[in-house]
């Protein structure tokens, strides 16, 4: 298959936009995961004022215990209530941080819901553009930020405005003086958090995507680590892992520095206030203006204000934060999925032909060009490929396969077969031109249905993580342990099953790393031949297997094959000698299409690619034709 994402690609930052233009959420867009908790939130939001309601009334307590002393009166019940009031106000505190942590998991949890829903339903060419790592660290890394916006400050800042509010009350009463100093102070910190807001948020943003470079980084080290050490690569790769490691770090390092700025301010603004009331106070004791109970009370209130100050403070990091890794969420969850891409598709009418799969007049040219980054289109337009190279796969095919056929797909390296059964999968649409099914559209189909209807076995086999249960049941959940059982013996897997006693149950490891290529390839062939589809679609599915085995496949494809369409690639010509036809493909075009005698009499490509294999000598020249 042409493969139109090149290593060439710039592995930092491809298919993203620029750190200083990335996406930015807003505060609306963070609303939905809150409101999914409104009711757990509204318990928390009473707990809250109860709390608030508790520790408004502490001061005013102390101010009563303080002037009934200073009379020399008894105290009654007062401590009493004061220290229950302490313990009703620490247990509510308590009780509400529980349930901002379990709330701050659901958000977690129904975000991550959401992203993974979203990019597993995303089209193949976002996957093409993007790097997996960073994917990863979308649904791991950004999404974790989203718990601070509830476990660090903004619904606790809440219940912190309501004291707030309250005690600024209380203190207009005691002495507006002393309050319009404090509000003064209180001011000038409010403005400086507020400049400084955006600047967390913008670093935050870059930060998660200095540790989404970091992910991708490890990721393709890992998942290539054998082909790493047969390199001797492994200190390179390390020092590149290293370079994205330090980048995270000196992102996280500015992230520190300015909340580092945010931080003090609270503690600042307590200190100054407290002084200027101290001093102003003590002053306007010493002249009568108040009493030193209200004082006290007053000290008391300016207190319980620079807590929720600082929870304020704290809400505003933690809420900007996650705004910056929720725009990266959002980037994801605003691509259109495969369903919505196909609202502004007009299928082509459906036609009387009956043939299982047709292709007319396709043309197709991988998603690159418009999603390049500004470098690669300068040093595109600078080595005169701006707008002169052509990156068309196919170039008008056509071809028919007749229901319950054999056909083959050969030509050189890069000619368009792959892409084939990647238009045929509807994993890409064609650029022009229509594919059928049984006369229909395939784009008029629901992508789900298409698929339900065509097997595949893709070139490199993919085998995923488990067992070689959870590999077959895949794409038939339903079927029983008799029939894998029966299909794995049928596609010569049988001493896989008996190397342990695990059975079906015996690991397969990480891509299949504990089988060998030709075991990988026809557990993929067993996974699809269990589904039995109608239409079979096999991408170099023998390429793998010695003599014996590819025998032993034929054999078994062959006994499938009954009733069904086969659609096969194959660089080996003998595996497809007995097709009943034949298409050849050269540069994206098709050349010829019939059987193996045909092509070799009229189709110059076809006859050289069979003498190469030994098919036809070398010296035989084709047969005259009247």
């Amino acid at each position: 298959m042409t493969n139109t994402t090149p290593s060439a690609r710039t592995r930092r930052g491809f298919g993203r936009p620029a750190a200083d233009d990335g996406p930015r959420a807003s505060f609306s867009q963070l609303l939905p995961y809150l409101l999914e908790h409104k009711k757990v939130l509204s318990w928390v939001i009473v707990i809250s004022i109860l709390g608030a309601a508790a520790s408004l009334a502490q001061p005013l307590l102390v101010s009563q215990v303080i002037t009934l002393v200073e009379a020399n009166e008894p105290l009654g019940g007062l401590v009493a209530v004061l220290v229950a009031l302490v313990i009703i106000s620490a247990l509510l505190s308590g009780f509400g941080h529980y349930l901002l942590q379990r709330t701050g998991e659901g958000v977690v949890l129904s975000s991550r819901r959401t992203l993974v829903r979203r990019m597993l339903h995303l089209p193949i060419s976002e996957f093409d553009q993007r790097r997996t790592g960073d994917l990863v660290s979308r649904v791991g890394s950004d999404t974790t930020l989203l718990r601070a916006v509830l476990t660090q400050g903004l619904v606790e800042a809440i219940g912190g405005s309501l004291i707030f509010v309250g005690a600024i009350i209380a203190m207009l009463i005691i002495d507006p003086l002393l309050l319009g100093l404090t509000l003064l102070v209180i001011a000038v910190s409010v403005v400086t958090v507020v400049v400084l807001s955006r600047r967390i948020r913008v670093a935050s943003r870059k930060a998660q995507e200095k540790v989404g470079d970091l992910t991708a980084a490890v990721e393709r080290a890992i998942s290539s680590v054998r082909t790493v050490r047969a390199a001797n690569a492994t200190d390179r790769e390390i020092a590149t892992v290293d370079e994205d490691a330090r980048g995270a770090w000196k992102q996280g390092i500015t992230v520190a520095k300015i909340s580092a700025l945010v931080v003090p301010i609270s503690s600042i603004a307590l200190q100054i206030s407290f002084l200027v009331v101290l001093g102003v106070g003590g002053y306007r004791v010493a002249s009568g203006a108040i009493g030193i109970a209200d004082l006290v009370a007053f000290i008391l209130f300016l207190f319980l204000i620079i807590g929720p100050l600082g929870q304020a403070f704290g809400a505003v990091t933690s809420v900007n934060s996650a705004l910056g890794a929720l725009g990266r969420i959002q980037e994801i969850i605003a691509l259109p999925s495969e369903a919505e891409s196909d609202a502004g598709v007009t299928p082509a009418p459906a036609t009387e032909d009956r043939a299982a799969i047709a292709f007319d007049a396709v043309h197709f040219r991988y998603p690159e060009a418009a999603h390049k980054t500004e470098a690669e289109k300068a040093i595109a337009e600078l080595v005169g490929e701006h707008e002169t190279r052509d990156t068309t796969v196919l170039r008008g095919v056509s071809f028919a396969v007749p229901q319950g056929s054999r056909t083959a797909l050969v030509g050189p390296s890069g000619a368009g077969k792959s892409t084939i059964l990647s238009l045929v999968e509807r994993f890409y649409d064609p650029t022009d031109g229509v594919i059928r099914m049984t006369g229909v559209d395939i784009r008029a189909l629901d992508r789900t249905e298409l698929r339900s209807r065509i097997g595949y076995v893709e070139q490199d086999a993919p085998v995923l993580a488990g067992t070689l249960r959870d590999n077959l049941l895949l794409g038939t959940p339903g079927a029983s342990d008799e029939q894998c059982v029966e299909v794995l013996r049928r596609v010569n897997l049988g001493s896989v099953l008996d190397r342990t006693d695990a059975g079906l149950d015996a690991q397969v490891g990480e891509d299949g790393v504990m089988l060998s290529g030709g075991e990988r390839q026809r557990l993929a062939i067993a996974r699809a031949l269990l589904a039995a589809p109608p239409i079979l679609l096999l991408d170099e599915s023998t390429s793998s297997l010695d003599g014996l085995n590819e025998q032993l496949m034929r054999d078994a494809i062959d006994a499938v094959a009954e009733n069904r369409t086969l659609i096969v690639i194959a660089h080996r010509l003998s595996t497809v000698v007995d097709s009943d036809q034949i298409v050849v493909l050269e540069h994206g075009q098709v050349v010829g299409t019939g059987t193996h005698a045909e092509l070799v009499r009229d189709v110059p490509l076809y006859r050289d690619l069979a003498q190469h294999q030994l098919l036809v000598p070398k010296d035989e020249a084709p047969a005259e034709t009247s």
